[in-house]
């Protein structure tokens, strides 16, 4: 089966094939927006549609520099803290019993070659894959929650430790939620580009160093486990999204400690879904 690929491309839907963009609502004569919002809603029979279409000369080249938020308007934007064993241990933190919990305010959500403006010298990176809600709903059960999802992206979930950390007991929203500290995408990708959607490779690379290389299956609650927890208290909506943890390697866990600077690359790369590329202003 053909996987599909979605991009916001200038502010509007487009499939990516081949390295180039069809234009969503423009291919199929209105019947799907050029939101990348609306199409999310209509995700079962977007997939339908979009596993058609081929080249037929319509095509444009992808600009990466206008790419945005593949998912720019979500309503909610959770967060799952410390979901890898080897995270715990390297933060020192216990090792959670529930999935822990946190929101990422959607104003922070940028696209995949968007500029970080740092707010502090203590900003860190967290290389995330980021589940895209599709159908949705309450209490959903953990074997039907794949069916929940329209597909996977990346993310960096971008964290000023002075702001987190400036007290106790830990504050996490606000410092994880400053301009252009949620960068997602640079696609929504359905499930069916995935051997195993429960086993993805997703690596962290500063200025051409590897900092994070991990694995979804190391994780110590699963994306169905989460959406299935998340779904018990939140009605889950189409284009929510989920960050769901970030494996070792962040810079505040390092001797000595790393964090990010003007001029810094952070580049995240996720298995089956391609690379985003963020230059720290």
């Amino acid at each position: 089966m053909t996987s599909v690929s979605v991009a916001n491309l200038a502010g509007r839907a487009v499939l990516l094939k081949d390295g180039l963009a069809i234009d969503v609502e423009q291919r199929s004569d209105r019947r799907f927006s050029s939101d990348p919002m609306v199409v999310i809603t209509q995700w079962e029979a977007f997939l339908t549609w979009a596993r058609d279409q081929g080249r037929d000369g319509s095509e444009q080249p992808v600009n990466a520099g206008q790419l945005g938020p593949c998912v720019p308007r979500p309503r909610n934007v959770f967060g799952i803290g410390v979901n890898y064993r080897d995270h715990g241990q390297e933060a020192a933190m216990e090792i959670p019993k529930a999935p822990m919990v946190f929101t990422k305010f959607p104003s922070c959500l940028a696209g995949p070659v968007a500029d970080i403006p740092l707010t502090s010298e203590r900003v860190d990176w967290e290389a995330e894959l980021v589940v895209v809600i599709g159908r949705g709903g309450k209490n959903i059960a953990e074997k039907d929650a794949l069916d929940a999802i329209a597909g996977f992206c990346a993310g960096q979930d971008i964290s000023d430790r002075r702001q987190q950390f400036r007290d106790k007991p830990p504050q996490f929203s606000l410092g994880k939620s400053a301009t252009a500290y949620g960068p997602i995408g640079p696609a929504v990708v359905s499930l069916d580009a995935f051997a195993n959607p429960n086993d993805i490779g997703l690596k962290c690379i500063v200025n051409g160093e590897t900092m994070q290389d991990g694995r979804t299956s190391s994780m110590i609650f699963s994306v169905p486990q989460l959406v299935s927890f998340l779904s018990t208290w939140c009605e889950l909506q189409p284009g929510d999204l989920i960050f769901t943890g970030t494996p070792s390697g962040t810079g505040a866990n390092r001797d000595p400690r790393i964090y990010l600077k003007k001029g810094d690359i952070v580049e995240t790369h996720i298995e089956g879904i391609g690379a985003m590329k963020n230059r720290c202003i």
